[in-house]
């Protein structure tokens, strides 16, 4: 499922836009840290939504400056919003880590070098952490219905996300002298 598509398609919700006003939109709310949506993937997003019939194009308009296309949703397109957003809200995606992987393949790293490594992770992720909570002060003002339980949504996953590489770093340790004795973390010897 494509976070750009729902996007396009709620933005169409409130009326007929063209593509600057979608793109725009998505650069005041900043879509690119809260979601997987590139503001520069919108304008495919809606050359297919078009070729799919789930938004139309309902005139070109032209000021001052270039001719823009204004999109409408279809009463498809509508069927499709709704669909998607409830399947989305009902849907629990958690997407594997890649450091999980790293961490897999990690047997050649001495305990220093890696220990530097996470501890980086860590630290840019506390520093994120301060930017988003600064993000979400200036933000304050302006947010309204839901949007406050997105930056809590948001805060709650970096907090995790500090938790758990504070834990790893903790435990090292102890992991590492398991791994280097070929014995499972927790002391007890792998069964074969």
């Amino acid at each position: 499922m494509s976070d750009a598509r729902m996007f396009v398609l709620g933005a169409l919700l409130r009326g007929p836009m063209h593509g600057h006003q979608i793109r725009r939109q998505a650069q005041l709310d900043r879509t690119e840290l809260w979601t997987d949506i590139k503001v520069g993937s919108l304008y495919g997003a809606l050359h297919r939504l078009v070729a799919e019939g789930a938004i139309e194009v309902v005139r070109t308009e032209q000021a001052a400056g270039p001719a823009r296309t204004v999109y409408a949703l279809t009463p498809a397109g509508r069927e499709e919003f709704i669909a998607l957003r409830d399947r989305t809200l009902r849907e629990v995606r958690l997407r594997p880590d890649p450091v999980d992987l790293a961490l897999h393949y990690a047997d050649d790293l001495a305990e220093e070098d890696l220990r530097a490594l996470i501890g980086d992770r860590r630290d840019a992720l506390i520093v994120r952490l301060a930017a988003w909570l600064h993000q979400r002060e200036q933000a304050e003002p302006y947010l309204r219905g839901l949007e406050p339980m997105s930056f809590d949504h948001t805060t709650a996953r970096l907090r995790a996300e500090i938790a758990w590489h504070e834990s790893l770093l903790e435990q090292l340790p102890k992991l590492l002298a398991a791994r280097d004795r070929g014995q499972a973390p927790t002391g007890e010897g792998r069964q074969e």
